[in-house]
């Protein structure tokens, strides 16, 4: 699953190289013009000069590329196959650093992040190193929930079916943590027992209580933090994780709205905790549009947080994007052109 991308600095060799290749001869020329001036002494001399200058050329090209290497070492460190900032949810929590280790450290205005702005030196290889090593670890367990996730997904799993299944087993991987640490163990059922009324960890009913849905449970148990992972050099040995995500968001849009055969009318249930930015996020992926709900739905809402939990919303369209319609205009002449290409085609076939 993990992938490993190694870039080499290879330009100042290059450069280096080609250098030395043109300062021999000039070198050489000159030895030449000067044995014919002034005979056979100055010669030996000019000779041991170019000698001089080509041991000194080729020290230089060694540490030119030594330079370059470790250049190349560093850039190495830094590149991804996959772009962080193009994921909005890593985006919205790093910042582009070149001082550090990995190229990223999180932003200050970072919600999720902004408390290890400090907490680690993001320039140090070895404080870098020692996160990288416990985020890692973190993701020793996280990695079974995710394939658990994927694997029940590929099978058509319910959401609910899913939110069971990982929770069970999320408690059960934290107990099997303490494996050989008995008094750890106890100390950590006792605490379960008194928090949760269960000494594995909470109950799938108490965690639907707190979160009001099966959707909200199952996102709580989707932990993997994208920026994080880019500042910790892990961003695209973990890629994989957040395209899982991804499908657990469609699978959830797709429970979410219901979608009558008859007319096609489609509506959303209100659930515990819903508003209309985040029914617009689940839908259309855009908190942005919640105005849309909103005003398809005013003969039942009174204003935008008059939203009670069962009520049934109309759902509309999203308005498609002009360069989404120019993009569909241009597929429609494209097939009317290869149409009338196949009839014309036709045609002269049968006059023949």
């Amino acid at each position: 699953m993990k992938k490993k991308t190694l870039f080499a600095g290879v330009l100042g060799l290059l450069m280096s190289g080609a250098l030395l290749v043109a300062a021999v001869p000039v070198t050489a020329s000159a030895a030449e013009a000067q044995t014919e001036q002034t005979g056979s002494g100055q010669a030996t001399a000019a000779a041991g000069s170019t000698a001089e200058a080509v041991k000194g050329s080729e020290a230089a090209t060694a540490g030119s590329t030594a330079e370059t290497a470790e250049a190349g070492s560093s850039s190495a460190k830094k590149g991804y196959v996959h772009d962080p900032m193009e994921n909005p949810k890593a985006a919205q929590d790093i910042i582009v650093n070149r001082a550090a280790v990995y190229g990223y450290s999180p932003s200050p205005l970072s919600t999720r992040l902004k408390e290890f702005v400090d907490i680690i030196d993001w320039t140090s290889e070895k404080e870098v190193a020692e996160a990288r090593d416990k985020r890692i670890q973190y993701y020793e367990t996280e990695e079974i929930l995710y394939q658990t996730i994927e694997t029940m997904l590929d099978e058509n799993k319910s959401i609910e079916e899913i939110a069971r299944e990982v929770s069970k087993k999320r408690n059960e991987l934290r107990l099997a943590a303490y494996i050989g640490d008995p008094d750890g163990l106890e100390r950590v059922k006792k605490s379960n027992l008194d928090t949760y009324g269960n000494e594995e960890g909470p109950t799938i009913d108490y965690l639907f209580e707190k979160y009001g849905s099966w959707e909200a449970v199952l996102q709580k148990a989707l932990s993997s933090n994208p920026g994080m992972d880019a500042c910790l050099g892990l961003y695209d040995d973990y890629y994989e994780f957040y395209g899982i995500e991804e499908k657990v968001q469609l699978k959830i849009k797709e429970e979410a709205v219901k979608t009558d055969e008859a007319t096609g009318k489609k509506t959303y249930t209100v659930k515990k905790d819903d508003n209309l930015w985040k029914i617009a996020e689940t839908i259309y992926g855009d908190g942005t549009k919640w105005n849309l709900i909103y005003e398809a739905n005013k003969d039942v809402l009174d204003n935008p947080g008059d939203l009670r939990v069962g009520m049934e919303l109309v759902i509309p369209e999203a308005p498609q994007k002009k360069s989404d319609e120019a993009a569909a205009a241009a597929e429609k002449a494209a097939a009317a052109s290869t149409e009338a290409a196949a009839k014309a085609t036709t045609a002269a076939a049968k006059t023949e």
